[in-house]
């Protein structure tokens, strides 16, 4: 059935919902226009409403252009069985890790919501060069464009707000120090810019760093949030 149902009965306009009726809504039935890949995406955690997802290194999170087919969106809607799978947030072409995807409209707005409201908790790691570990800080500096290079972007008091919580560090080779890091808002290269801004760019960045290697060492390591529908709580980690 195509309706909304209140305990299995046609609801009208006027019906009250009390806590306990059986609601049933039923999703737009829209399409993601991404060409499957034929290749596996690994998938971390999955149910019928979304999945978190392991993005490679060099691959981008969605094409620019319908006609691509080796990103990692072309690889989800291969491997789940799903007409409809979007990205809820996107990481860097260079960038490896965790990516959450809605399978339904319904659930991309949810989603999108929650993440907007920060009730999604992401922590990346990254390394950086520093000669002892960096103390636990909060990086509060707005991001724009950069308007002399196309593909930057900068600290810029015109630009929007990013929030970088530097939550923990540790030294795990002579001049190289791990963070720990959590985001509340997700600009184009956040943590990237934030940390060239104060003086130890990721290792292995050539936007932000010195580096003439694209090996950037920066990871989207975990996603936990409290499920919208089943309110258990979402915990994955690289290490699981």
């Amino acid at each position: 059935s195509k309706d909304i149902t209140i305990n299995d009965k046609p609801a009208r306009l006027m019906d009250k919902v009390h806590t306990g009726d059986d609601v049933f809504v039923p999703t737009i039935d829209e399409k993601s226009n991404y060409v499957p890949s034929y290749r596996y995406a690994q998938i971390k955690y999955e149910d019928d409403d979304m999945a978190i997802v392991m993005k490679p290194k060099g691959v981008k999170t969605h094409p620019n252009d319908l006609k691509e087919s080796n990103t990692l969106m072309n690889h989800v809607i291969y491997t789940i069985d799903s007409d409809y799978v979007e990205p809820i947030h996107r990481l860097d072409q260079e960038t490896v890790g965790l990516l959450i995807v809605a399978k339904n409209p319904l659930m991309k707005k949810i989603l999108d919501r929650m993440l907007e409201d920060n009730d999604i908790t992401r922590i990346y790691k990254a390394n950086v060069k520093a000669l002892l570990p960096l103390k636990p800080q909060t990086i509060d500096m707005p991001i724009g464009k950069d308007k002399f290079h196309s593909n930057k972007r900068r600290v810029s008091p015109t630009g929007q707000r990013a929030i970088t919580h530097i939550l923990t560090s540790k030294m795990i080779k002579e001049a190289v120090c791990q963070l720990e890091i959590k985001l509340d808002t997700g600009r184009t290269h956040q943590i990237r810019v934030h940390l060239a801004e104060i003086g130890h760019p990721v290792i292995g960045d050539p936007l932000y760093g010195d580096s003439t290697l694209r090996q950037l060492e920066l990871e989207s390591y975990k996603i936990e949030f409290v499920h919208p529908l089943t309110k258990e709580v979402i915990s994955v980690s690289l290490d699981d």
